[in-house]
């Protein structure tokens, strides 16, 4: 494969664009984290907040790239083992059992919704275009192994995109709790201030 053809989190659109003015721009930017210190609790409470939106984003687009994972493995297992069933017929069930791999992230609570849900949406059909997946019984077993292939290697950049924002998100709330921890900060700040949980 030449230079040109190989896939990065740039090129795919997930990752960070130097000088870019996207929030994934700004939240993995090398100065974001820069002097935390300094900052007053109320900036770092809004870089924090930034960051867990962009997680909650993530996490909404690698679900739904997941989602068309699992429907294709499903695909190929019917082919393989000669089920004659139809993969419509199988569709709920392939989505309410979840991923086929193990899980590995790092078992985060996210409390707020994805905000970009229609972007997301199109970002994914148009990968789903893109790999002619309208209707997986229609592909050749060669075009369901590319199909699979591209939609990995898609939800791969995502999810390391999202390990890399998870780092910034904690980075932030590690210093949140250095400054409760140290006196800076009070618990009673949290009581007058509703947003700043």
């Amino acid at each position: 494969m030449s230079s040109d053809n190989v896939q990065t989190e740039d090129n795919l659109g997930v990752g960070p664009m130097e000088g870019g003015r996207r929030r994934i721009d700004r939240v993995l930017a090398d100065d974001y984290l820069t002097a935390l210190a300094e900052l007053s609790i109320e900036d770092l409470r809004d870089l924090r907040r930034d960051a867990e939106q962009e997680e909650a984003d993530l996490s909404y687009l690698r679900r739904m790239l997941q989602g068309r994972l699992d429907i294709i493995r499903a695909e190929r297992h019917r082919r393989t083992s000669g089920d004659g069933g139809s993969i419509i017929d199988q569709l709920a069930q392939i989505l309410a059992d979840g991923p086929a791999a193990p899980p590995h992230g790092m078992g985060r609570h996210i409390t707020v919704e994805p905000s970009r849900v229609d972007e997301h949406r199109r970002r994914v059909e148009q990968v789903v275009a893109d790999v002619g997946l309208s209707d997986v019984t229609h592909l050749s077993d060669v075009e369901l192994s590319d199909a699979l292939a591209r939609i990995e290697t898609y939800e791969q950049a995502v999810s390391s995109t999202r390990r890399s924002v998870q780092q910034v998100v904690d980075a932030c709330t590690a210093e949140v709790g250095r400054r409760y921890q140290s006196g800076e900060a009070s618990v009673d700040d949290l009581l007058t201030d509703p947003t700043s949980a």
